[in-house]
């Protein structure tokens, strides 16, 4: 059975991309949790679209971005002051073991020569 042009093109798509797409499996899972939804984009949406009915209507494109930006930047404030969407600390801890993990494999060099 032969695959049409189109169905191969994304066939070889998917098989290149499969490895990137892949990386955050080893990752520890409430990370993996995290990076894998679109939880924060949607709420940003979300806010952005509730603002914008409040304004109604916008006399230019720039006080529309003016807008996003004040939205974006109160959102970063919150996150910086406290509120943590992607608690990064079981990450380091995870990252540590692994990097113990590696450094107790003996080197190729150390077995050559034994």
């Amino acid at each position: 059975m032969s695959l049409r042009p189109w169905r191969l093109r994304q066939k070889n798509g998917l098989e290149a991309g499969f490895e990137d797409a892949m990386a955050v499996m080893a990752l520890p899972e409430p990370v993996r949790r995290r990076l894998r939804t679109t939880n924060a984009i949607e709420r940003l949406n979300r806010e952005i679209r509730r603002r914008e009915r409040v304004v109604g209507i916008f006399p230019n494109e720039e006080a529309a971005l003016r807008l996003i930006g004040a939205v974006v930047m109160e959102i970063d404030e919150a996150w910086a002051t406290g509120h943590r969407y992607l608690d990064m600390t079981e990450y380091w801890i995870w990252r540590q073991e692994q990097e113990q993990v590696e450094s107790e494999k003996p080197n190729r060099t150390e077995k050559e020569a034994a």
